[in-house]
């Protein structure tokens, strides 16, 4: 794996025009639109990448996008990959450990999901202060590197309190309805029943995702800050009837794409 790392990352070295970025951005489902506001942008396809995965997701779009974001070099991820598609856990969060070698020190990560929450709407956006992982498989399971970090990390801080409270400032300055709650990650691909949803709410999650929870153990496995968002696509429990399609949740996240654009660039700008 140490080999297929630093041969992904000296070829993104001697592709990436300019300055090296020191801040990572993961956009999920219908959440792409954060890289119209990156400036003097250079795109690299996921099909150019030795070793990357190709994104089988409607709405993932596969591409590297390098440029200028709140006037900090940013390396945006647009479309990632999921457990469910296929992939080990050591594919799905490759890009993580090969932005750790490129010397990427914050991740921001985002996701659509359904809450459970009772105070929670379709169109909210939720900060992620922390995650109950349910994947069967984790990322740092099998041989440990030193050189990507210790055998047992501490998940104590998952998510950056620092960045968790300037963006409690941003949102509060620009008077965005923001939520906060404990994203629980699952396998998918089903929709989860509305028992699963009373369960989920029963064990202290307040939304539920098919993503992040695996980047963000890598991450902090290597030492990188992470903030995380969470667009509240559709909503589950025992007394929602409605039936959730990915179009509606495609559609749900679109609507939220200018508050969560707007707190990611304030706070890439600020942090």
């Amino acid at each position: 794996m140490l080999e297929q790392i630093n041969l992904t990352a000296e070829y993104l070295k001697n592709h990436i025009q300019g300055e090296m970025p020191k801040t990572g951005i993961i956009l999920g489902t219908g959440l792409g639109a954060l890289v119209d506001h990156i400036e003097d942008k250079q795109l690299i396809p996921y099909t150019e990448i030795p070793n990357f995965p190709v994104s089988t997701v409607e709405g993932h779009s596969g591409n590297l996008i390098i440029g200028n974001l709140g006037g900090k070099r940013v390396l945006g991820m647009q479309g990632r990959f999921h457990f469910y598609e296929g992939y080990d856990m050591k594919q799905v969060t490759f890009p993580v450990r090969v932005m750790k070698a490129l010397g990427i020190e914050t991740l921001f990560v985002s996701n659509a999901a359904g809450g459970m929450n009772k105070e929670f709407k379709v169109g909210d956006v939720m900060i992620i202060t922390d995650h109950i992982n349910l994947f069967p498989e984790n990322p740092l399971r099998g041989k440990n590197y030193n050189e990507l970090g210790p055998r047992f990390p501490a998940m104590t801080e998952a998510y950056s309190k620092d960045l968790i409270a300037l963006a409690d400032s941003i949102a509060n300055e620009k008077n965005i309805r923001i939520m906060h709650g404990v994203y629980v990650g699952v396998t998918g691909p089903t929709f989860e029943t509305p028992a699963e949803y009373e369960y989920f709410r029963i064990i202290g999650g307040d939304a539920v995702g098919m993503s992040t929870v695996p980047e963000v153990i890598v991450a902090n496995h290597a030492g990188m800050k992470v903030f995380g968002l969470s667009v509240i696509t559709d909503l589950g429990g025992k007394e929602i009837t409605d039936v959730p399609t990915h179009e509606e949740v495609q559609k749900a996240a679109i609507k939220a794409q200018p508050v969560v654009v707007e707190i990611m660039r304030e706070l890439v700008k600020r942090s």
